[in-house]
């Protein structure tokens, strides 16, 4: 077994990596709440330096699919398409089947330049979640109750701050409202049936309100919404922490281009609009299956060093200090001293762990189990 393939597999390694990401994004997190004082002065300012510093935590976990894992991305789409990927404001509407679907779409915004200025419509639980959360507040992401009697005008509020946002913009957005599961599929296409809509295999029944109001709310911002389909080659179903311990995916993404002038404007138009488009997501994830690939070109941007290097960088200044910190406790020979540090340790380790569970199908809400039977 090689050196690096041998680290990839200890739990003092992972536990390294974990307290490089938690202080760094606590530092982080610090200097962006500094920032708020640019807001009033000088707003664009604020934004410009935010998503330099959301990068510097988002690339870490980017670096560890790329860097660590080895894990490859490819994108499926035609070469007009791929010439706007990084070059204007868009809507990504992504299926959410998979445990790092969200990190598959990192990967590729920050290829293309895009990871520090990248935003979702997220639950608003999120906001309470160290690190992830607060992050996402500073960055003007928009949050939601998902019950949108409650939330529709804390979303236009929150869209329309955006529509002046200097830097290009990749607005990711769930349709199905939470994360594919055998249960949640089947209470899904009960209610398809009852508003006779098509079934569909592959996906849950796409929630309406949020897409349209994102679509009216940045219209004249955004330019296009991509349909991003996202699979796995050899079936393979990947985790975090299999991220985390090295294990080697391969990801394939299909990739759409639509124009916001071709999608209509008002809502049930745009409502038929995203209904038809999954029923083509349904076909495309059934291409996959039968043939192992997707329609179109195939294309693999290559990897950038800066993920690398801003993980290294944090390790170098993080690390260094925790060493010799380590190494202080247990010369001192004091039993209280080192026992405190190794429940600093533990708790640390559960802490990491925490924040992985997050992303884990079967720790997933259970929102989708009865609210598809409530209408939208």
């Amino acid at each position: 077994m090689g050196l690096l393939a041998y680290l990839k597999t200890q739990f003092i390694v992972h536990l390294l990596i974990g307290f490089v990401f938690v202080v760094s994004g606590l530092v982080i997190n610090f200097i962006q709440l500094c920032t708020l004082v640019l807001w009033p002065i000088n707003k664009q300012l604020y934004r410009h330096v935010n998503c330099r510093l959301a990068y510097s935590l988002w690339s870490q976990l980017v670096m560890l699919l790329e860097w660590w894992s080895c894990t490859e991305c490819t994108i499926f789409t035609d070469l007009t398409t791929l010439k706007y990927i990084g070059k204007e404001h868009v809507v990504i509407i992504l299926n959410h089947n998979f445990e790092i679907d969200f990190l598959c779409g990192w990967t590729m915004s920050e290829r293309f330049g895009l990871l520090g200025s990248s935003k979702v419509l997220a639950k608003r639980e999120l906001l309470y979640v160290p690190l992830i959360g607060w992050t996402w507040y500073f960055l003007e992401n928009v949050f939601c109750k998902r019950r949108w009697e409650e939330d529709r005008n804390t979303v236009v509020r929150g869209l329309k701050r955006l529509v002046d946002y200097p830097e290009y913009m990749w607005f990711l957005l769930y349709c199905e409202g939470t994360r594919f599961t055998e249960t949640k599929h089947r209470v899904s296409m009960e209610v398809a049936a009852s508003k006779g809509l098509p079934p569909l295999k592959y996906h849950l029944l796409p929630r309406t309100k949020g897409f349209t109001t994102t679509v009216q709310c940045l219209q004249g911002t955004v330019a296009a919404v991509y349909d991003v389909t996202l699979n796995f080659r050899k079936n393979k179903i990947p985790s975090l922490l299999g991220i985390l311990y090295g294990k080697k995916y391969e990801a394939d993404m299909c990739v759409r281009r639509f124009p916001l002038e071709e999608i209509p404007q008002d809502e049930q138009g745009a409502a038929q609009w995203l209904h038809k488009l999954y029923q083509e997501k349904d076909a495309l994830q059934e291409m996959y299956n039968q043939k192992g690939f997707f329609p179109g070109e195939q294309f693999k941007p290559a990897r950038r060093p800066w993920t690398l290097l801003n993980f290294l960088c944090w390790a170098t200044v993080l690390l260094s200090p925790l060493f010799s910190f380590v190494l202080g406790v247990f010369s001192s020979g004091s039993p209280l001293l080192i026992l405190t540090f190794l429940g600093f340790v533990g708790a640390a380790s559960f802490g990491v762990r925490r924040l992985i569970g997050m992303t884990e199908i079967e720790k997933g809400s259970s929102y989708g189990n009865q609210e598809f039977k409530k209408k939208e």
